[in-house]
């Protein structure tokens, strides 16, 4: 049985709304609904049909949407967004079962206008 890693995507915060209409299905203002994702993230489904050819099983993923749609907690405190020193955000994240040299090569290949963490899954059941 293959590991599960997960590969966090860190960078600048992105336009989630132009990729929404207003009922905030996924369909930006020009595009046809009925179009594939790819055909406006084409750098993921290139990355996806990259780890199908190492092997790997993409078992779970998505996009975040911008950081004013969510918030931080410390100390019982709540806050709107991010931290402001933060320069990135995770936009997104993938979860993908393979061994740990493929999780390494899997993390070079992940699209990102940042930085990758990965980490290994700790198994709960």
């Amino acid at each position: 049985m293959a590991d599960t890693y997960l590969f966090l995507i860190h960078e600048p915060d992105w336009d989630s709304d132009a990729y929404l209409t207003g009922d905030g299905s996924a369909a930006p203002e020009g595009r046809d609904p009925s179009a594939p994702a790819e055909t406006d993230f084409p750098e993921h489904a290139a990355f996806q049909a990259a780890v199908a050819e190492l092997g790997a099983r993409i078992v779970g993923g998505a996009a975040l949407q911008h950081s004013k749609y969510g918030g931080t907690v410390k100390d019982d405190v709540y806050t709107d967004g991010p931290f402001t020193d933060t320069s990135e955000v995770i936009t997104g994240f993938y979860l993908v079962e393979t061994d740990e040299a493929t999780a390494r090569k899997v993390a070079a290949l992940v699209p990102s206008g940042g930085h990758v963490e990965w980490r290994k899954v700790f198994p709960t059941g």
